[in-house]
């Protein structure tokens, strides 16, 4: 059974119910920010190998593969309220647990059930377009995207400062335990301020199985595409992400608290595009052609990090592959969205990252493997030639949805 749009979606800016969503994404977001920059080295005091640091990142995402369609078929059904209520409430004691690992095999164990209840942000980019009318949603997921931003400025920050490398283990605990109690204040957030969006679904509705609209994802010209793109460039992605610490310690000499600021870059960056000219962009070159260029913006910055000899300038690049990331998933989310009928949102969203959370089993392994066999820079030349393969997918993708979608 399909729900009625809310009042909320009949005005021309944000509704209050999605300002409080915004924020509490920040929250959570803040805390994600918090633990991704400092993981390689928390492994390191686990006495971890580089490919065993790498798996730490795949089992996440393996998690949240699994995760994604499941909580994002969940919500269509029964609201998105109560899914968002579990899955953040499962990260307050992911993070706990995190924190005491004796090894890093427990570490890894524990990242696989984080990332499983972490699998939520189909369920918020239904949410959104649950309340946003159809014109208006890139502009509103590049909002989302904004708030998704703004908590990795502050979440790297946080956790650069908060680390003591030279305790060991115990200096990683605290920005550990700032991560739970963030997650703790956005699922308060959620519990309080947020309404829901859809109505349950009749009693006796079907329900449908994992991955259930995988067939009608093929179908759709534009969607399947456009997960394609999704996979290719978020595998390229996923390898930087796993390996740059590693990268920046054998490139640089760096440690922590010098890749979190570097994150911060990045959230800078997304946050002010998204912020300020995604709606205007979108509004001008229209979603396909920024996704295109998104892709290949974010595969330069890979290709230039390797040519970089100066470790000033790593920021400065980061900051043009944070531009290029910005103007990439939300733009997709919304191609997505405009592509899909309103009783299967949250079922295609969750399917799109569900292929991004493939991407980022994989894309950690084998960038691990690269980075050990091979040389430090090889995961981000082998990111940048998939990038320039997500490009190409992209521009076929554009090109079908503009014959599907003639802009008015």
């Amino acid at each position: 059974m399909s729900s009625t749009p809310p009042a909320p979606s009949e005005s021309k800016g944000p509704s209050a119910a999605l300002l409080t969503l915004f924020a509490v994404v920040f929250v959570n977001m803040a805390g994600f920010g918090l633990i991704v920059p400092m993981l390689p080295f928390f492994a390191r005091s686990l006495n971890a190998e580089p490919w065993e640091i790498t798996l730490m990142f795949s089992a996440f995402s393996l998690g949240q593969f699994f995760a994604e369609p499941l909580w994002g078929r969940l919500s269509d059904r029964i609201g998105r309220k109560p899914v968002l209520l579990a899955t953040i409430s499962a990260n307050v004691v992911g993070y706990l647990l995190l924190a005491f690992s004796p090894n890093i095999w427990f570490a890894i164990i524990i990242r696989l059930l984080t990332g499983f209840g972490a699998g939520n942000i189909s369920t918020i980019q239904g949410y959104v377009a649950d309340v946003t009318p159809p014109a208006q949603r890139a502009g509103r997921m590049g909002l989302l995207g904004a708030a998704f931003g703004f908590g990795f400025i502050v979440g790297p920050g946080i956790g650069g400062l908060l680390v003591r490398e030279e305790m060991g283990r115990i200096g990683f605990q605290l920005p550990i335990f700032v991560a739970s109690a963030l997650c703790l204040i956005a699922a308060l957030g959620v519990f309080f301020l947020v309404t829901e969006s859809r109505e349950k679904a009749a009693p006796g509705a079907p329900r449908p199985a994992f991955l259930s609209g995988l067939k009608d994802a093929q179908a759709n010209p534009v969607i399947s595409r456009v997960l394609l793109v999704t996979l290719i460039y978020t595998a390229g992605f996923a390898g930087m992400e796993s390996t740059f610490a590693l990268w920046a310690e054998h490139r640089f000499g760096w440690h922590a608290r010098e890749v979190g600021l570097s994150f911060m870059v990045i959230g800078i960056v997304s946050t002010l595009t998204q912020g300020l000219l995604a709606a205007r962009l979108v509004r001008r070159f229209g979603e396909p052609k920024l996704m295109v260029f998104g892709v290949s913006a974010f595969g330069l910055s890979l290709l230039l990090q390797v040519l970089n000899p100066i470790a000033a300038l790593t920021p400065v690049i980061m900051a043009l592959g944070g531009f290029g990331m910005s103007l990439t998933m939300p733009n997709i989310s919304a191609i997505i969205s405009r592509s899909t009928p309103p009783n299967q949102q949250g079922a295609m969203l969750g399917l799109n990252m569900a292929s991004g959370s493939l991407a980022r089993i994989t894309g950690p392994i084998v960038a691990g493997a690269l980075f050990s066999g091979l040389g430090p820079n090889i995961p981000m030349l082998v990111g940048a030639g998939l990038c320039a393969m997500a490009a190409w997918a992209a521009f076929n993708a554009g090109v079908v949805y503009r014959r599907t979608h003639p802009r008015t």
